[in-house]
């Protein structure tokens, strides 16, 4: 199915680009089929977004708590309402199966349900003053126009997932959705537009980023920038904000490990492994992507993850029981195939390998699930893939574990599998990351739940839950003498 050119969002239009130009988007299952095209924006164009944005953030400061909430709970009806039409969209232009573009959808719904029922929530609290006749208060306030910058992998979630608590939280939004699934995002626009939100409240900019970096960057009136991607662009975007008191949070690189002791429930964990690991092809910044392995258990969970490996499905994800589809585009299929190769090259095994067949082998950004045994001397020990590639080390004890977790860079999720108590605490307590799972994947948290990483995978403020909450809003503290 062709989406043709979809519009962008500006001031409570659907407008092209003044120039005609446009940004053709295709399906990485076949890398030649179009879905659709998006405009191509100017830095001029995306200034007006901002101006827009302006006065919107004036007019949604001072809109009831309950009306805005209203409006993302329509949104998220609106959404449950064309779920068919978000999962073709969704698997047509980012390549996810049917079932994972499905679980995208209804999470969408959930995060705008959960922030709309927000409305009915306080915004603020009275504070006891020790001054007669003097009355206290902890204001929350909107921080104004923020920037949201939403990646390719999440095209649908990661958005609502930021929208949400921007939203309720009364302020304006400028989104620019990624370069090569920006579809999906112009059709949520479209549905918080027909779902209440008044002119200029949200904008939408496409185009492409290394032309209009800058311009949104440096926007006249612009408060906090949300950014999901690469932790390179993120830490490009902190240095560039530094100094000019522009809150901003970034949700950055992962390189998840799972770990396995002896005692460990096997029939629990191998799925659970194999899952966090090759689900959505491997594209996602909690995905397992290092297993540590007490030694005395390490043949036999090699063995079975090799087996899961070589039954996995790998074809468009139109078909039925696919267990994963294409990557994003040809660029990832060679980065994803380039990590392997060279970690093979410094003399990683590779213990098991799905080889492509039929469509997948044919056309398409495709990409074979491996399972490697590596050290941690290898690169891809410590290098984000970002594709279906899981690798394997042993190591002795709990303490050696540990260390080997937190001997990275990054620091978004863990998980153990354990049947004791104390190791699972200690666990708990011990690994440096922003998210610790007990017989629990790395991947998958809830809407309520707050997410975010340590170190290089992320700021120090917290998306998801009432948590997300802080990053869209500033405090004023109040104290009026009545008489």
């Amino acid at each position: 199915m062709t989406y043709g050119l979809l519009k962008n969002l500006v001031n409570g239009e659907f407008v092209t680009s003044d120039s005609g130009d446009e940004i053709k988007v295709f399906n990485p299952a076949t890398d030649r089929e179009q879905v659709g095209s998006v405009p191509a924006m100017s830095r001029e164009e995306v200034a007006r977004v901002f101006a827009a944005a302006a006065a919107g953030a004036k007019t949604w400061k001072k809109t009831n708590h309950l009306e805005r909430g209203r409006i993302l709970i329509n949104a998220a009806e609106l959404i449950r309402s064309r779920r068919e039409e978000l999962v073709g969209l969704i698997v047509a232009e980012m390549g996810k199966t049917r079932a994972e573009a499905a679980g995208e959808v209804g999470k969408t719904a959930e995060f705008f349900e959960y922030y709309g029922g927000m409305g009915r929530d306080g915004f603020g609290e009275f504070l006891a003053d020790a001054r007669p006749g003097t009355f206290a208060a902890r204001i929350v306030e909107p921080l104004g126009v923020v920037l949201l910058i939403t990646p390719w992998n999440d095209p649908l979630l990661t958005p609502a997932r930021k929208l949400g608590p921007a939203l309720i939280s009364g302020n304006a939004v400028v989104i620019k959705p990624a370069t090569v699934t920006p579809l999906i995002t112009l059709r949520l626009a479209e549905i918080l537009h027909e779902a209440g939100l008044p002119a200029g409240v949200l904008g939408t900019v496409t185009g492409r980023g290394s032309e209009l970096g800058d311009a949104l960057l440096d926007a006249e009136g612009l408060r906090a920038v949300s950014f999901t991607g690469s932790t390179a662009v993120g830490k490009e975007i902190q240095a560039k904000l530094a100094g000019r008191g522009i809150r901003v949070q970034t949700e950055m690189g992962g390189k998840n490990a799972a770990v396995v002791m002896d005692d460990a429930d096997l029939d629990t964990a191998i799925p659970t492994i194999v899952a966090g690991a090759f689900a959505q092809a491997g594209q996602r910044c909690t995905a397992t992507s290092r297993l540590i392995v007490q030694k005395g258990i390490a043949g036999e969970v090699r063995a079975r993850i090799a087996v899961a490996v070589g039954k996995l499905r790998v074809a468009p994800g139109t078909e039925e029981k696919v267990d994963l589809g294409p990557v994003v585009d040809q660029g990832a299929q060679r980065s994803v195939r380039s990590h392997v190769e060279r970690a093979v090259h410094q003399g990683a095994e590779v213990i098991a390998r799905r080889e492509l067949e039929g469509a997948a082998a044919a056309e398409g950004s495709f990409v074979e699930p491996t399972f490697l045994g590596i050290t941690t001397e290898h690169d891809i020990w410590r290098e984000e893939v970002f594709g279906p590639v899981l690798g394997i080390v042993e190591v002795d004890t709990l303490d050696d574990a540990i260390a080997a977790v937190n001997d990275s860079a990054y620091g978004l999720s863990s998980a153990i599998f354990t049947r004791d108590l104390g190791t699972a605490f200690r666990f708990l307590e011990e690994a440096d990351t922003g998210q610790v799972s007990i017989n629990q994947p790395t991947t998958g948290w809830d809407i309520h739940h707050p997410f975010g990483g340590f170190k290089d995978s992320g700021s120090a403020f917290k998306e998801q839950g009432r948590d997300a909450l802080g990053f869209y809003t500033r405090i004023k503290a109040a104290a009026v003498r009545t008489h």
